[in-house]
């Protein structure tokens, strides 16, 4: 704590970053007190700087940060900030408050879409949006989401036999889909079976030292 180093006005940046798919939330500013009770109560504590005040992040909206770890860079004068997200990190509703590309520079990135397309599954889950076909899915049931997740994954089997490479990607899109539905369903995030991934990965190199 003492080898962190404040700005004039007693502030440090804070990266926040999904621990489990390791992408950035948001930015926002710590002073120690802010700190201090972000490590106590174990969620996310800034100082606004339009309000002058601490504030509790998701304390209103729920979207509340379950902090795994926080390191700091190398001059000592940012923090990072890994954290188990609840909801859609950002106040627009988007998963990332980083969801805006500058022109020229559109390179997409799969695994953001992916976080996308659950907030979406999700909303369409809550919101029960007239017409909505996921809508649909939630409103049949576990049994019928099981089946769709059931048939896609035999239309995979049948793409990938037929040796049909744009047959098996529209497929596996199918497949995930609705695996994304199913999660969603069993309130399992896309976080969480990237975090068992990695999990598996990091305990397989560990045995091969």
């Amino acid at each position: 704590m003492t080898e962190l180093k404040y700005n004039e006005a007693g502030l440090i940046p804070a990266i926040v970053q999904d621990v489990g798919s390791g992408r950035v939330l948001m930015l926002a500013y710590m002073n120690s007190e802010s700190l201090q009770k972000t490590k106590e109560t174990g969620e996310t504590w800034f100082f606004s700087r339009s309000r002058n005040q601490l504030w509790h992040k998701g304390v209103t909206s729920g979207h509340t940060q379950e902090v795994v770890g926080i390191r700091y860079d190398c001059d000592c004068d940012a923090l990072l900030v890994q954290v188990k997200q609840q909801g859609p990190a950002c106040h627009t509703g988007a998963v990332s408050c980083f969801y805006r590309t500058l022109p020229g520079q559109e390179e997409h990135l799969a695994c953001d879409f992916l976080f996308e397309l659950e907030r979406i599954i999700d909303n369409r889950k809550v919101q029960k949006p007239e017409g909505s076909y996921v809508a649909g899915l939630f409103a049949k049931g576990l049994d019928r989401i099981l089946k769709k997740v059931g048939e896609e994954a035999g239309e995979v089997i049948i793409a990938a036999k037929n040796e049909d490479k744009n047959e098996l990607v529209y497929e596996a899109g199918d497949l995930l889909f609705h695996l994304l539905v199913l999660l969603s369903q069993k309130g399992v995030s896309l976080s969480e079976v990237l975090a068992e991934l990695e999990r598996r990965h990091s305990q397989r190199n560990e045995v091969k030292k």
